[in-house]
């Protein structure tokens, strides 16, 4: 898929939004614009998820399915990139296959990227799965005291549900090489456990790039 002179659109949290780089024009939707020659439009807003939430511990924050309406680009290309934290601070059930609202995760997973397809029927949507953060085996919510399952269980059913749509996806957690528990790899890539460094935004940019490109 050829990117310059595109539109893109990225619906995102924190990663996104660039929290972790040392400014605007390093995070990854600065350096993928940079990259492919196409426009990018960041909606990233930090402490999101995929979800809604019932009790919603920050003030002004769009679910991604709220998002979708936001966006008033017409886009050739969206990329989806989040869900690390619906594992790590949402309270919304994990929820079944058979869940189609945006009241639990696999129900959000439906809702947003049905939300898409009907919104943007003839743009490219690609998901990108959550990439590995310290925390990743955690069985209790980073800030609610409430269960949860491993961050890889959340990365398997935004990639099922994807292919039930039969939309692409750029498998970060499996190919983006950064693993924070690699005491060396966090230092260079992602310091804090969770939010890549300015060489881990260039790194991820230069990944999606060529994933796009193979499309």
């Amino acid at each position: 898929m050829q990117l310059k002179d595109k539109k893109i659109v990225i619906i995102g949290d924190s990663i996104t939004e660039g929290c972790g780089a040392s400014s605007q024009e390093k995070a990854y939707p600065a350096v993928l614009a940079s990259l492919s020659g196409a426009t990018v439009y960041n909606y990233g807003i930090g402490g999101t998820r995929y979800a809604h939430q019932i009790e919603e511990i920050y003030e002004d924050k769009d679910s991604f399915i709220d998002r979708v309406e936001k966006v008033k680009e017409e886009p050739d290309i969206i990329l989806v990139f989040g869900g690390t934290n619906d594992f790590g601070h949402g309270d919304v059930p994990f929820g079944t296959d058979d869940d189609r609202d945006g009241y639990s995760y696999i129900g959000a997973c439906h809702c947003l990227y049905t939300s898409l397809l009907k919104k943007f029927p003839e743009a490219r949507i690609v998901i990108l799965t959550p990439l590995h953060r310290l925390s990743e085996n955690n069985r209790v919510k980073e800030i609610r005291n409430i269960p949860t399952l491993p961050l890889k269980d959340y990365v398997d059913v935004q990639k099922r549900v994807a292919q039930y749509y039969g939309l692409p996806v750029i498998d970060l957690y499996s190919i983006s090489g950064i693993q924070p528990a690699v005491d060396t790899i966090r230092q260079i890539y992602m310091p804090d456990g969770l939010h890549p460094s300015d060489k881990g935004a260039k790194r991820l940019a230069e990944i999606i790039y060529a994933q796009l490109l193979a499309l």
